[in-house]
C-alpha cells in the first residue's frame, strides 16, 4: 500500500507530527511497535506546558487519543527494513508487511545506556533514573547518588545539587573525564562529595532505594540514583543509507527536519536539532516542524505538476 507519508517508530512525542499531518490531510501511516519510554514510564510529569501535574502514561494516552481523533492509519509492528528506490522509500515490517511512501519521518529515538546492575531493571523509572531534568521534583532535598564521570554527570549533578540536600557522583576511575570547568564548580559545591575509582554494585531497597553497595562494599545512602551514562541515538535501521552523523552518531538535519536523504526527515533525540535538549517539547516541536515540512513539498510538487 502506498502513502504519502510514513512516521517510523513511536517514542514520547511523534503523536503530534501524526496529528499535524492528519490535519493537513496527508495520506499517512504510523508504524509503531510500543508507546513506551522515558515519557510514558514516568510516574509524574511536572514540567510539560499546561500540565500542572501527571503521569508520563496519561499524557501519552491524551497524545495518541487526539491523533486518533484528527484522523490516520496505525500499525503496531517493528519495521525491519527501510530503503530508497529510485524517488519511493520501501518500508518492510516484522510480519513481511510492504509499504512504500514519498516521505518519511524517523523516530528511532535513542537507547540508555545501563550500569546492568543487581535490582537496576526493577526499580526503572521508581527510584532509578536517566534524566535528572525529567524527575528533579520526586527527590528535593534528599540524598542522591550520580553515576559516571563525563560532562552529563557532572553537569547533572550540579543541577541537583541546588535541589537535593547531598549529590554523591560514583565514577569508576580516580579522574574525570568531563571538562575541567565542570569538575571544578563540582569540586567548589559543599554537598558534592566525589566517590572516586568505585562502581555500584547493588541497589537495595523496602520502601524507597535505600542504599546504594559499591564494588568496594562501601555503602551510600540515599533515596534515588541517576545513571548519566547518556544515551546513544537508535540508528540501525538507516545506517546502511550513509547518512550524514555528527560525532555522537545523531543524524544532521537541516531546519526543516530534513536529513541529508531527500526526503527523509527525522525529529527527537536521534537528530542534531533543538541543541540535543532531550525533552518532550522539544520533541513534540521538532515533530510538528517535520509534518509542515513534508506538508510544504507536497504543495510544492503538486504546484510543479500542474504547471506541466
Amino acid at each position: 500500500m502506498h502513502y504519502d507519508l510514513i512516521v517510523i517508530w513511536s517514542w514520547s512525542a511523534w503523536y503530534p507530527a501524526w496529528m499535524y499531518a492528519s490535519r493537513y490531510k496527508i495520506k499517512n501511516l504510523i508504524i509503531w511497535a510500543q508507546d513506551w519510554w522515558a515519557l510514558a514510564t514516568s510516574h509524574k510529569v511536572e514540567n510539560y506546558p499546561w500540565i500542572l501535574s501527571s503521569s508520563g502514561a496519561d499524557i501519552m494516552n491524551n497524545f495518541k487519543q487526539h491523533a486518533i481523533n484528527s484522523g490516520s492509519d496505525i500499525l503496531f509492528e517493528m519495521v525491519t527494513k527501510l530503503e530508497k528506490k529510485d524517488e519511493i522509500f520501501c518500508i518492510t515490517t516484522s510480519s513481511w508487511k510492504e509499504f512504500t511512501s514519498k516521505y518519511v519521518i524517523l523516530a528511532t529515538g535513542n537507547k540508555y545506556r545501563h550500569l546492568w546492575v543487581k535490582w537496576e531493571k526493577k526499580y526503572l523509572w521508581k527510584w532509578v533514573s536517566y534524566c535528572a531534568t525529567c524527575d528533579w521534583m520526586f527527590f528535593k532535598w534528599r540524598d542522591v547518588v550520580i553515576v559516571w564521570g563525563w560532562n552529563t554527570a557532572l553537569t547533572e549533578a550540579l543541577y541537583l545539587a541546588d535541589i537535593c540536600n547531598k549529590v554523591y557522583i560514583v565514577h569508576r576511575r580516580d579522574t574525570f573525564r568531563a571538562e575541567d570547568i565542570w569538575v571544578e564548580k563540582a569540586k567548589n559545591t559543599p554537598n558534592i562529595e566525589m566517590v572516586l575509582s568505585e562502581e555500584v554494585e547493588e541497589i537495595t531497597w523496602k520502601v524507597f532505594v535505600e542504599e546504594i553497595i559499591l564494588k568496594s562494599w562501601k555503602i551510600l545512602k540515599a533515596d534515588w540514583i541517576f545513571i548519566a551514562i547518556w544515551s546513544d541515538p537508535n540508528i540501525s535501521l538507516v545506517e546502511h543509507l550513509w547518512l550524514e552523523m555528527d560525532d555522537e552518531k545523531c543524524l544532521i538535519v537541516d531546519s526543516r527536519q530534513e536529513t541529508s536523504l531527500k526526503w527523509l526527515y527525522a525529529a527527537w533525540d536521534v537528530t542534531t536539532n533543538s541543541n540535543k535538549f532531550k525533552q518532550t517539547i522539544m520533541s513534540a516541536a521538532e515533530w510538528c516542524l517535520a509534518a509542515n515540512s513534508v506538508h510544504e513539498d507536497l504543495i510544492r510538487n503538486w504546484d510543479k505538476n500542474i504547471k506541466k
